[in-house]
């Protein structure tokens, strides 16, 4: 028998909305692209019973992420305010469906120069890592890049331009002289990219508990909540003075540079996982991205940020 086409490789329809939602059966629904994405398809649907973001799983992203643990996620980020409540999540069907927030800007990396900002996106991330939260996933960032690195060797592919096997030993060293312990991890959102930041507008306050909310679960987890603005600056990459702004803002002016030596310390962390996430995708994903390039630009901004801390703090890997 013929298996069912994907949602993935389908049209999204109105019909594929009665399925997901069969509450929403007859009713008129508008259906719109959102834009992002480079692991899943995201679309905005609403109608008179609801305005929600649907995701649409990648191809094989169970690779790397745990449906369950991303629903527990998102709930308990809902929880204590600093995200989406969570709809459906159909893993059978490649689909987690949350509440759309509207009234909304989303970041880019731009807006992270701003600093009369830098108050609004340190809130939601000071709020998750010091909620007390427990979430499911451990996130230690040595192991989870080991592990991508597995996964890349199960595809059967080589990128001898990076050098994997040198710089994961690297990063082992590294892991030796940062020494937190899991104990010590917190809750952490583990991708704030831009995209990943909804800052409600000004006219639209009184409706919403908070300025700043945050998207996007897959990679939540219990993590070093160093290594979670580490993984924000290397995909804002924003000039040094502004780093030291936000991390300010972060620390309410308290263990400034304590808080920014781990930081820097980190920075290699999440450069390599995404090299190796982006090669992992070049290979499984047929999502138009030039995922090959992404991880290039990754690799070199670790190998940079190495040079950087041994001249910075004569941390020598």
């Amino acid at each position: 028998m013929r298996a069912a086409p994907r949602l993935l490789d389908q049209k999204f329809t109105p019909e594929i909305c009665y399925d997901l939602l069969p509450e929403w059966q007859g009713l008129d629904v508008n259906i719109s692209t959102l834009s992002g994405g480079i692991t899943n398809k995201l679309y905005r649907i609403q109608s008179k019973k609801g305005d929600y973001t649907v995701r649409v799983y990648g191809d094989k992203t169970n690779l790397f992420i745990d449906r369950e643990n991303e629903a527990h996620t998102i709930r308990e980020m809902a929880e204590i305010g600093v995200g989406s409540r969570l709809v459906k999540i159909i893993p059978e069907k490649g689909v987690t469906i949350v509440e759309f927030i509207d009234d909304a800007i989303v970041l880019t990396n731009d807006h992270f120069l701003d600093k009369s900002l830098h108050a609004k996106i340190v809130d939601p991330i000071r709020k998750i890592h010091t909620s007390g939260v427990k979430l499911k996933r451990i996130f230690n960032p040595l192991l989870e890049v080991m592990k991508m690195s597995v996964i890349l060797r199960q595809i059967n592919v080589e990128y001898p331009e990076f050098d994997i096997p040198d710089t994961i030993q690297r990063l082992i060293k590294l892991s030796g002289i940062i020494n937190i312990p899991e104990s010590e991890y917190t809750a952490c959102h583990n991708d704030l990219l831009a995209d990943n930041f909804i800052l409600i507008k000004n006219e639209a306050a009184h409706k919403y508990d908070a300025s700043m909310y945050l998207i996007d679960w897959e990679y939540g987890g219990m993590a070093p909540k160093y290594y979670d603005i580490a993984d924000m600056f290397q995909e804002v990459l924003v000039p040094r003075n502004v780093e030291k702004n936000i991390v300010k803002a972060y620390c309410s002016g308290r263990k400034i540079d304590r808080t920014l030596f781990f930081i820097d310390l980190f920075k290699p962390f999440p450069d390599i996982y995404w090299l190796l996430w982006s090669l992992i995708q070049l290979n499984i994903s047929k999502i138009e991205f030039d995922y090959y390039q992404y991880g290039k630009v990754k690799f070199h901004n670790a190998l940079d940020n190495i040079i950087f801390i041994k001249e910075k703090y004569g941390v020598v890997v």
